[in-house]
């Protein structure tokens, strides 16, 4: 790698730079956290000594990629030429998928994806229930480049947003560009990006910050982590020309020591970008000079938000302050700084490069652009789905989720984590975007979003995520620190058999004051899902409270045939049974999840 020493060198570079076009296959595999778990990398090893031993390496190329999204399916494995999609891939497919698609030119049908509805085989992404509805704008290049090659994401037209805003824009226009797009923050809050970085522009000093904030703590949601995995570059490009609007010099990627594979990637790509001199001093050739580095931080939670990360980062404990003064005018090390979530920062090169009325094209009028969210739980098709805002609920979950994978009905929706609350039937037909979800007593959160089916104990739900919420407070603030302790207390109560009717009105007295008087957004959140549900459920919470609520699952002896797929999917441990032997659930200690229910292929467990 040598140093590009202008813009007009770079714009050249890019116009020539053609990666693999010399290869007539291509074999794009996912490579991401949850596809090299399931031996993708072992199988990429593979797929490369057979093009080897057929002396094929000049024709074929092996890609590791990032996510697909379609992470239910996965791994997946994407050839070209024809944009085949093959689902689902193990290890002893390797051999067959090589000598039928590369050797004979003949697909393999079986791997293909099949629509669980209509039985139809698809061959390519277009063709497939799950992407059908999407608009992939953050998640772009992810499937479709190597992640550790920046050669294939300037290819792809990366750092053209850069090179625009450096030779076309003042640091100004850059600004107005991104305040009229409308693009809000992705973390959670929603905040107008534009007006947090035209605030930092305005403020006169000689040092100033840009911070991405990759510390995604929800449970269930890794759409950071998918970016960051598969398209780093992206983040970092939106950094530069963030620093750029901004008159900052020097960037942190703040991110949870769990993303060790995203961390890995972030790194190997600053020190490509550093090579290429699109980080450091004079950026392609200009008075420019900005760098990054990675802060690792210990996955708390409460590092989420924007006050305590950067206190984080300072090497301070990860606890939040009062605001104002925000950030923008007084954050790190008391100087201006700029947080903005990893999805936000992947989004601003396509404003740069595209405009800004090109993004408010799409969405809503108040909630420009598309967002990412993590579709889990009781639903078909699980994964990363990027929709424009204004999808509904309903869309999601049966259009592109595919509904539940037995039909049955689908009772509820959790989305923003342990922040967010629970919609129910009545609302799927809500517009996804910030006003209306605030509407209707709920909030976009990062993007989590867990289907529960008529199954599910929403007491259980909320219990889980008030326990979880409970032990990442920081303790800086007695209603967070000791009012979440005494909601818990509360439904444990309740779940145990042991609580009152009263305890339901303590329950919403306590998370009304919790929500009034904590320091920040995790404890002025953190009741919203009991509150939610104890709103749409409150039957549930009663039959707890007059203790007429049979807690527990079971098994029925004449049905069970000692599969083990009950015990495999218990999240508590709870079943206890040899292969080929009748199983049986621990009642007091089982949780009421269903989890056994969904599993069972034969219809053996007796729901409560």
């Amino acid at each position: 790698m040598s140093r590009i020493k202008s813009i007009e060198s770079f714009n050249t570079f890019q116009t020539l730079l053609k990666p693999r076009e010399d290869v007539r296959i291509k074999l794009f595999m996912c490579a991401g956290t949850s596809c090299l778990s399931s031996e993708a990398d072992i199988m990429i090893q593979m797929f490369q000594k057979l093009c080897d031993e057929h002396e094929l390496s000049h024709q074929c190329a092996i890609i590791k990629t990032g996510c697909f999204g379609f992470c239910g399916q996965g791994p997946i494995l994407r050839i070209e030429p024809g944009d085949y999609h093959y689902v689902q891939v193990k290890v002893e497919d390797v051999d067959e998928i090589f000598n039928e698609h590369i050797l004979n030119k003949r697909i393999v049908k079986r791997l293909l994806y099949r629509n669980p509805h209509s039985d139809e085989i698809s061959i390519d992404a277009s063709s497939m229930d799950f992407y059908q509805k999407q608009h992939r704008i953050a998640l772009k290049n992810c499937g479709h480049i190597d992640p550790e090659i920046i050669d294939e994401y300037i290819a792809n037209g990366g750092y053209s947003a850069l090179s625009k805003a450096l030779s076309e824009m003042t640091p100004f226009e850059v600004i107005t560009c991104i305040n009229e797009s409308g693009l809000r923050g992705r973390g959670g809050g929603g905040f107008s990006t534009g007006v947090k970085w035209e605030v930092a522009y305005l403020e006169e000093t000689n040092e100033k910050f840009i911070i991405c904030n990759a510390d995604e703590g929800d449970p269930g949601a890794f759409m950071d982590r998918a970016i960051c995995e598969g398209d780093p570059h992206s983040i970092i490009e939106g950094m530069i020309i963030a620093a750029y609007a901004t008159k900052a010099t020097q960037g942190f990627i703040y991110i949870r020591a769990e993303y060790a594979l995203a961390t890995h990637r972030l790194q190997i790509a600053i020190e490509q970008a550093r090579a290429y001199g699109l980080l450091g001093t004079n950026i392609l050739g200009t008075l420019m000079s900005f760098d990054i580095s990675i802060k690792i931080g210990a996955g708390a939670f409460v590092c989420g938000e924007e006050t305590a990360l950067i206190r984080s980062i300072e090497g301070g404990r990860g606890e939040p302050k009062n605001k104002p003064p925000y950030p923008s005018v007084s954050g790190y090390h008391r100087k201006p700084t700029v947080v903005n979530n990893v999805e936000t920062l992947a989004n601003v090169p396509n404003i740069i490069v595209k405009g800004s009325a090109w993004f408010r094209d799409i969405g809503t009028s108040t909630s420009p652009g598309t967002k990412v969210f993590a579709l889990a739980g009781h639903v078909r098709n699980i994964g990363l789905v990027e929709v424009p805002m204004g999808t509904t609920f309903r869309e999601i979950v049966y259009d592109i989720g595919g509904g539940h994978p037995k039909d049955r009905k689908i009772k509820a929706i959790q989305i923003g984590g342990p922040s967010g609350g629970v919609i129910t039937e009545k609302y799927f037909d809500t517009p996804i975007d910030y006003e209306s979800l605030k509407a209707i007593g709920a909030m976009m959160g990062s993007g989590g979003m867990i289907v529960m089916d008529e199954d599910s104990d929403m007491v259980e739900v909320a219990k889980f995520y008030l326990d979880f919420t409970q032990d990442e407070s920081c303790g800086q603030c007695t209603p967070c620190r000791i009012g979440t302790k005494r909601m818990l207390e509360i439904l444990e109560r309740l779940t145990s058999m042991q609580g009152t009717i009263e305890d339901l009105e303590s329950l919403r007295s306590l998370g009304e004051i919790i929500k009034w008087s904590s320091l920040c957004g995790l404890g002025q959140t953190a009741p919203n899902p009991v509150l939610s549900t104890l709103t749409h459920f409150r039957e549930e919470y009663e039959a707890y409270a007059y203790r007429t609520k049979k807690k527990a699952y079971s098994i029925d002896p004449a049905k069970c045939i000692g599969c083990t797929k009950c015990a495999r999917s218990c999240p508590v441990t709870c079943i206890e049974g040899k292969v080929k032997q009748l199983h049986v659930i621990d009642e007091s200690l089982c949780i009421a999840c269903g989890a056994c229910f969904s599993a069972c292929p034969v219809n053996a467990i007796i729901r409560p």
